[in-house]
């Protein structure tokens, strides 16, 4: 495929996928696959979370953050690496750098309650943490994590067939995975001057995951690192969900698929004493997922780039190099 250097994003309508005829659907893959080998994002529609849900969502997670930090930290777990319930300003730094960035997270998982008993990932998931102070951050985080966890396995199936496995090829690998809804705030620096120089809001990072989906950002400052060594904006419009490539499924793929490298730069300095808001979700496999480079993906041209691991075992590498596992 010949290298495209995108201005922008490219952006899809998910239906075309999940409901379009054949001609659609062909169309959906191909644009998807370019998009993919290349830039690695893409903004989507329909993808079934509606603006009100996303407001809600949206308003409890403001309500979180404004609370006093001696409050906001009787939810922190670290003991489990943080994954599960909040983690402090400045506690996570980007793969290679010391310097934590200006931001604070909340960790939402699977619903213990949700998976059979009989699915032995029961027992190696931590329970959700919850803050009591906001009754409706529960049932609509979860809501919110049911929705996109289905957008992202229609986006799989797509990725699937553009790479000439079965539609389903994910399915299993993905059911009940390890997946986390994590609301952002960055928050509001009053004295520029009091932060570590080399300090941002989220260090040029990429992805561990298989795919990212995140909601509208309630700011800019979201930049995405091109081929040519060119830094875009990521700009998707209020009723699109921007759908990236994590590290897994580059790993799995042996790098036709891209994980591309981004970024959330710090504002002008007279505007760092306002907050940023955003919800990633981050798709994750079952823990025992093979993550072995596809053959199909692997030739002369291509040799193989990664040594074998499971996505579990790739994972704790990732939070250790992050700072979140000792």
């Amino acid at each position: 495929m010949s290298e495209i250097l995108f201005k922008e994003i490219p952006s899809l309508d998910l239906s075309d996928f999940t409901s379009g005829n054949a001609e659609q659907k062909e169309a959906f893959v191909q644009k998807l696959g370019d998009a993919y080998e290349n830039i690695g994002f893409v903004a989507i529609k329909n993808h079934g979370l509606t603006q009100t849900l996303q407001d809600k969502l949206y308003a409890a997670i403001k309500a979180f953050f404004s609370l006093e930090d001696t409050i906001k930290s009787k939810y922190e777990r670290p003991e489990i690496g943080y994954q599960r319930g909040y983690t402090g300003k400045g506690k996570e730094h980007a793969k290679g750098r010391n310097t934590g960035d200006l931001k604070e997270f909340y960790h939402v998982g699977q619903e213990l309650s949700k998976i059979p008993d009989s699915d032995p990932l029961k027992g190696d998931y931590p329970p959700n943490v919850w803050p009591e102070e906001i009754p409706d951050f529960k049932d609509t985080a979860l809501e919110v994590f049911r929705i996109i966890e289905a957008a992202g396995k229609a986006m799989l199936q797509a990725i699937a067939v553009h790479l000439g496995l079965d539609e389903m090829y994910f399915e299993d690998k993905v059911l009940h995975g390890n997946s986390i809804l994590r609301p952002i705030h960055y928050f509001p620096i009053e004295n520029p001057a009091e932060v570590p120089a080399d300090a941002v809001r989220a260090a040029e990072h990429g992805d561990i995951n298989l795919i990212t989906l995140l909601m509208g950002a309630s700011a800019d400052g979201l930049q995405v690192l091109r081929k040519d060594g060119q830094w875009i904006p990521i700009t998707a419009l209020p009723d699109q969900l921007v759908v990236n490539v994590g590290d897994m499924l580059e790993r799995l793929t042996n790098k036709k698929l891209k994980s591309t490298i981004h970024r959330v730069v710090n504002p002008p300095r007279e505007k760092m004493n306002s907050s940023r808001y955003s919800i990633p979700f981050f798709m994750h496999p079952r823990s025992e997922m093979d993550l072995t480079c596809l053959d199909s993906c692997v030739d002369q041209a291509n040799p193989k780039a990664f040594s074998d691991a499971t996505a579990g075992a790739f994972l704790e590498e990732r939070l250790r190099e992050l700072g979140l596992r000792k």
